[in-house]
């Protein structure tokens, strides 16, 4: 995981980042590596792994996430998408 999460990545980027062992998300413009977090996370693992390398920020809207959710996610954002 990067330790600059200003750091910049195309959606070509983030794709590439599509397997359990290596997973990435977009939400709202904002890129996260959230391979550590696939076995916590509430709704599972498959979940996660269906829009791996992908946008994801209408399905993350869609369910109703917490801002207590929207803040835990912050610790996994690595950078942000150049549009």
């Amino acid at each position: 995981m990067t330790e600059n999460p200003d750091q910049l990545f195309t959606k070509e980027d983030v794709s590439k980042h599509n397997q359990p062992d290596d997973c990435w998300i977009i939400i709202e413009d904002n890129v996260y590596d959230v391979t550590k977090f696939l076995d916590d996370h509430p709704g599972g693992r498959d979940i996660l792994l269906e829009c791996a390398g992908t946008d994801c920020t209408t399905d993350f809207r869609d369910v109703g996430h917490s801002v207590d959710a929207r803040n835990y996610l912050i610790k996994y954002k690595i950078g942000v998408l150049v549009l």
